[in-house]
C-alpha cells in the first residue's frame, strides 16, 4: 500500500485481513515482566533498589551488573499484571539511565554430523598413528587451510594468552582440554552465571563452576580453540592459551541479553585478552544494545569474535549481534577440504565366507545391539535420486529379517524410512551420495529399532555384489562397545568454498560484515564426555573460535593485543574465496564481501607481514551517500623499500530484492556489473620504515537496477615487490536505502493475544474489555495485539493511537473526544507503551497492547486504530516521506 496519506477526520487506511503471506514470528522474543537497567552515573543497586521499595513495587533480582563498563541490574517484576505500566515508572525514576526488556538468544544449533561413543573403543593402531602425527607436524586440514601449521611449525602456540569463550560451558574433565578446572589448569578461570535448570526466561542461579555435560556447543568450541593432544589426532590452534569459560546457557533453552552482558563485562574484568563468542541473533545495526556492550570492551582494547550466524538462506542484509558491534570481528564459515568422521567398526560376509570390514556412522533410533542380518536393497541403481521415495511395491518381502539398504538421496530421510517400515523393516543402512564419509541420521518413524550410514563408496560395492547375486550380510557390534576409527576423505564438492549456511551483510548502515571467515564446515573436536567425547559439527560456531586463536596466535609474534591491528593484518592477509551457489555449483567469480570479509584467514602471513594498512575494509556507501574518494594509508615496517602495484579485483555483485519487498533468499540473483576503480598511482613506493597515504576513486556499476538494491564489492589487492600481497575488501550499494520499503504493509495488521501462535486476523469492528487496574485484570483477558511485519529493519518504528472516526458515521465517543497531539499529520494520543522502539530488525513482531500509553497513562475508551510508521534506513525522523505507515481495522475498547 506504500506510505499512506491521512485522511481529513484522522482516519488512516488500514491493512486488509485477507493477508497476501503469514509472517514468520522470528525477532529475539521478551522476557515477560523481566527488564534490564543501567544506572543513572551517581546511582548504584542499593539507591536504585529503596527508590523502588518506596513506590512500592515488588521485583525478583535476576542479576547485578556491576561492572567498570555497564552499571545496573536485570530484575523480574511480581505482583503486577500490567508490567509495561510498572516499566515505564521505573524508567522516570532519577536513578535509571536507561531501561530494556530482557530478550533471549537461543543455544546455536549447528548441525551435527556425528558424535561418538563414551564406551566405545578406539583401536591401538588408530592411537599409535595418531600420537605419531600430533607432533610439531600439524596436519589438521583447518590448519593446514588457515596456515595455523606453519606457525605451530615455529613453535608458535599462543602461550599464555587468556581467551574467554562465552557459551554453554565447558566439560573441562575431558582429557584434551587439561582434566581440571582453576589454577593452573587449560580452563582456568571463569563461571557459571546461569545454572542447570535456567532457560532464558526464569532467573539465572550462577555457581563458580562452568561445567558442562548436557550440551556440549561450548565444549566443541574449546577445543577447537585449545584441545591437547588426544587419540584422534589433532589438537587446538592456540594449544597453549589459558582457557576461560563463561556459562550463559543452562540444559537447553535460551541466553538472555542481561546474562550476556554480564558474561562479557566479567570476562573483561577477569582479564580475559581475547573474548569469543559464537551466539547471535538477527539485527543488522549496530547500536543494538548488545552489540554496543561488546562495542566498549573492544574500545578498551580486548579483541571480540563473534560468529557471523547461520541464516544464509535468509539473503543479503542478515547481519548478527553482537558480531555487528563496531569493532567487532564477525567471522563467517569456510567448508573444511576434508570431510572428518569417527566410524564404528563392523564387518560384514558376503556369500557367507570371506570376511571384511566397513566403517559406518549411527543414527537415531540407534537401537542396534548385536545384529547379523542379510543385506537388501531397494533396487540396484546407485544414480537413483529417489531411492525409497515412494511405498515400495507389493512383491517386497518382509524386512523385519533383513538390513534394508537405502541410498541417501532427495526426499527426507524419515520419508524413506517410512516407506521400507511399512514392508516391516526394522534397521536401516544408508549409503551416502551427496558428500564424502557419512553423517549421522534421524529417522524416528514407528517400528525402526536402529538406523546408520556408511560411504558411498561401501554403498557401491554392496549394490554390486547384491546385483550380482551374491548374499551379503553385516555383522553390527553394538556401537556403545564397538571399536571407534578416525577416517577422513576429501571434500571434493564443497571444500574450500564459503559454506552456503554463513549469514551475510552487510549492516543496514553499509558498515562491512563480515570481517573474515575460517573453517566452520566439518570440523572435529572435543564434547562432553557424557556425550561421546568428540563431535563433528558445522557451524559459524566452529569457524569463530578458531579465528579467535588466530588471534592469539598472531598477538604472539606482533607483540600486540589492539583490536584494529589485528584486524587489519588478519583481513589484508586473508585469501578471497571463489562464490559457491551451493549443490555444487562454483562460479568463476569471487564470494562478495558481504559473505566473506576480507576471505580465508592466513595465520603465518598476518602474522608476519611487514606490510600493515590502516583500515581493514572501505564502505562507499549508497548512491545518495556515494563515498567517491577514499584513502588509506599504507605503512612498510620493513628496512628496505617496497614498491606495491594497485589493482581492483571485482567479488560478484548481487541484487538484494527481485520481484517483492522482502530480501530474496539464497541464492540471490547476480548483477551484471561491478565497481570501477581509478587508481591516480597504479605503483607506489613506501619507503623503509615510512607511510604512505593512497587515494582512489571508485565509480558505481553502470547499467543496474537500483531498486532492487544491488550490493557491489572487490579487493584492492596490492602486489609488493618484496613478493608479499595484500587485498582490501569494499563493498557499496548500486541504490538508495531511504527509497528501500521497510514496512510490509499487507502483513501489519490487528490480531489478539489470544491468537498465539498462528495470529489470525482480528475480526473487524471487533471490542476488546481491558481491565482499569490491576485488581480487575485476569489471565482470561483477550487484549489487541499488532503484528509489524518489517521487510528491511528500520532505525526508528512507533505505534501511535489514533482516536478512530469517519466522513460518513457520527464520532463513537461517549464523553469529550481526547485531547491529541499531531504527528506528522496524525491525530494521536502517543504511542502505546514500549514504543517507539529503535534499530528494530527485518521479521515480524507482535505487541499486545492493554491500553497504556507510552507516557502511563491509560487511554479513554472509544474507538481507535494503531498506525504503525517506520522510518526507511538513513530516513529523517521529522520528514513523512521517509516512512512507511499503515493503519489496523477500527477497534473500540473499553474498561471494567
Amino acid at each position: 500500500m506504500g506510505i499512506l496519506k491521512v485522511l481529513s477526520l484522522a482516519a488512516v487506511l488500514y491493512s486488509s485481513a485477507a493477508l497476501a503471506i503469514r509472517p514468520k514470528i522470528n525477532a529475539a522474543p521478551k522476557v515477560p515482566g523481566a527488564y534490564i537497567v543501567e544506572f543513572a552515573k551517581t546511582s548504584d543497586a542499593d539507591t536504585f533498589y529503596q527508590e523502588l521499595g518506596a513506590t512500592g513495587q515488588a521485583v525478583e533480582h535476576r542479576m547485578d551488573l556491576k561492572f567498570e563498563l555497564f552499571k545496573g541490574v536485570s530484575f523480574n517484576l511480581k505482583n503486577t499484571k500490567d508490567d509495561e505500566a510498572a516499566a515505564q515508572k521505573i524508567q522516570e525514576m532519577p536513578a535509571v539511565a536507561k531501561i530494556w526488556p530482557v530478550r533471549m538468544y537461543p543455544i546455536p544449533r549447528d548441525e551435527v554430523h556425528w558424535t561418538g561413543s563414551s564406551k566405545a573403543a578406539v583401536p591401538e593402531a588408530a592411537l599409535l598413528q595418531r600420537r605419531q602425527s600430533a607432533g610439531m607436524n600439524d596436519t589438521f586440514s583447518p590448519h593446514v587451510m588457515t596456515q595455523v601449521d606453519q606457525l605451530r611449525f615455529r613453535g608458535v602456540t599462543g602461550a599464555g594468552i587468556r581467551v574467554a569463550v562465552i557459551d554453554t560451558g565447558v566439560d573441562y574433565n575431558h582429557p584434551a582440554l587439561g582434566g581440571c578446572f582453576g589454577p593452573g589448569c587449560l580452563v582456568s578461570f571463569g563461571t557459571d552465571l546461569v545454572g542447570d535448570n535456567y532457560n532464558g526466561a526464569n532467573t539465572p542461579v550462577p555457581d563458580p563452576d562452568p561445567y558442562d555435560n548436557c550440551e556440549g556447543h561450548g565444549t566443541h568450541v574449546s577445543g577447537i580453540i585449545a584441545a591437547q593432544t588426544n587419540p584422534y589426532g589433532f589438537t587446538g590452534a592456540a594449544p597453549d592459551v589459558t582457557l576461560g569459560a563463561y556459562r550463559v546457557f543452562g540444559c537447553g533453552g535460551s541466553a538472555g541479553n542481561d546474562v550476556l552482558i554480564s558474561a562479557y563485562n566479567q570476562a573483561y574484568e577477569d582479564g580475559a585478552q581475547i573474548i569469543t563468542a559464537s551466539i547471535g541473533g538477527p539485527s543488522g545495526w549496530s547500536e543494538d544494545p548488545w552489540a554496543v556492550a561488546v562495542q566498549r570492551i573492544v574500545e578498551k582494547g580486548v579483541p571480540c569474535t563473534v560468529s557471523a550466524g547461520n541464516d544464509g538462506v535468509e539473503g543479503q542484509f542478515y547481519a548478527s549481534t553482537a558480531a555487528g558491534g563496531l569493532g567487532v570481528a564477525s567471522i563467517a564459515s569456510v567448508d573444511n577440504t576434508q570431510a572428518p568422521s569417527i566410524l564404528l567398526n563392523a564387518t560384514y560376509t558376503v556369500n557367507n565366507s570371506s570376511l571384511s570390514a566397513f566403517g559406518w556412522t549411527q543414527g537415531t533410533p540407534a537401537d542396534w545391539g548385536n545384529v547379523s542380518l542379510p543385506l537388501w536393497s531397494v533396487n540396484y541403481n546407485t544414480n537413483d535420486t529417489a531411492n525409497a521415495c515412494t511405498a515400495l511395491p507389493d512383491d517386497t518381502p518382509d524386512l523385519s529379517n533383513y538390513i534394508v539398504l537405502v541410498r541417501r538421496g532427495t526426499c527426507t530421510f524419515v520419508q524413506k524410512v517410512t516407506n521400507v517400515a511399512a514392508k516391516g523393516a526394522r534397521y536401516v543402512m544408508f549409503y551416502n551420495n551427496v558428500s564424502p564419509g557419512s553423517t549421522a541420521v534421524t529417522a524416528v518413524v514407528p517400528g525402526i529399532l536402529g538406523v546408520g550410514m556408511t560411504s558411498a563408496a561401501q554403498g557401491a560395492e554392496w549394490i554390486r555384489l547384491l546385483s550380482s547375486g551374491s548374499s551379503v550380510t553385516l555383522n553390527i557390534v553394538d556401537p556403545e562397545v564397538a571399536q571407534q576409527y578416525p577416517a577422513s576423505a576429501p571434500n571434493t564438492a564443497t571444500g574450500g568454498f564459503l559454506s552456503t549456511y554463513t549469514s551475510w551483510g552487510p549492516n543496514y548502515e553499509l558498515e562491512v560484515k563480515q570481517q573474515f571467515s575460517a573453517p566452520g564446515g566439518l570440523i572435529l573436536s572435543t564434547y562432553p564426555l557424557d556425550l561421546g567425547a568428540y563431535a563433528v559439527l558445522s557451524g559459524t560456531s566452529m569457524a569463530c573460535p578458531l579465528a579467535a586463536a588466530v588471534y592469539a596466535l598472531v598477538s604472539e609474534v606482533r607483540g600486540t593485543l589492539d583490536p584494529k591491528v589485528l584486524e587489519n593484518v588478519i583481513s589484508a592477509t586473508a585469501n578471497p574465496q571463489i562464490f559457491n551457489a551451493g549443490a555444487g555449483k562454483t562460479a568463476d567469480f569471487l564470494a562478495p564481501v558481504q559473505q566473506q570479509g576480507g576471505g580465508l584467514i592466513q595465520a603465518f602471513d598476518a602474522a608476519y607481514t611487514t606490510t600493515v594498512l590502516s583500515v581493514s575494509s572501505l564502505s562507499f556507501n549508497d548512491t545518495d551517500n556515494f563515498v567517491d574518494t577514499a584513502n588509506f594509508t599504507i605503512t612498510n615496517l620493513a628496512d628496505t623499500d617496497v614498491t606495491y602495484t594497485l589493482s581492483n579485483v571485482p567479488a560478484g555483485t548481487f541484487y538484494t530484492l527481485s520481484t517483492s519487498i522482502f530480501p530474496d533468499p539464497f541464492v540471490n540473483d547476480v548483477a551484471p556489473a561491478v565497481a570501477d576503480i581509478e587508481f591516480p598511482q597504479k605503483e607506489v613506493t613506501v619507503p623503509a620504515s615510512g607511510s604512505v597515504t593512497v587515494t582512489i576513486y571508485p565509480d558505481l556499476p553502470v547499467g543496474l537496477d537500483g531498486s532492487l538494491l544491488p550490493v557491489y564489492s572487490g579487493y584492492i589487492a596490492m602486489n609488493g615487490s618484496d613478493g608479499s600481497s595484500l587485498s582490501l575488501p569494499y563493498l557499496g550499494v548500486a541504490g538508495s536505502m531511504i527509497r528501500a520499503t521497510v514496512l510490509d504493509t499487507a502483513n501489519t495488521y490487528l490480531t489478539t493475544t489470544q491468537s498465539a501462535p498462528g495470529y489470525a486476523p482480528a475480526p473487524g469492528n471487533a471490542t476488546f474489555t481491558l481491565p482499569a487496574s490491576n485488581a480487575t485484570a485476569s489471565n482470561g483477558t483477550v487484549y489487541p495485539a499488532v503484528v509489524v511485519s518489517l521487510a528491511l529493519g528500520s532505525p526508528y518504528v512507533r505505534m501511535d493511537v489514533v482516536p478512530y472516526s469517519n466522513s460518513t458515521s457520527k464520532a463513537p465517543w461517549h464523553h469529550r473526544k481526547p485531547k491529541t497531539t499531531e504527528f506528522l499529520g496524525l491525530k494521536t494520543l502517543g504511542n502505546i507503551y514500549g514504543f517507539p522502539e529503535y534499530y528494530v530488525p527485518r521479521g515480524a513482531t507482535v505487541s499486545g497492547w492493554d491500553g497504556l500509553l507510552a507516557d502511563g497513562t491509560l487511554a479513554p475508551p472509544g474507538t481507535y486504530q494503531l498506525v504503525v510508521s517506520a522510518l526507511h534506513i538513513f530516513g529523517d525522523n521529522t520528514d513523512l516521506a521517509d516512512y512507511d505507515r499503515v493503519g489496523t481495522e477500527p477497534f473500540t475498547i473499553r474498561y471494567q
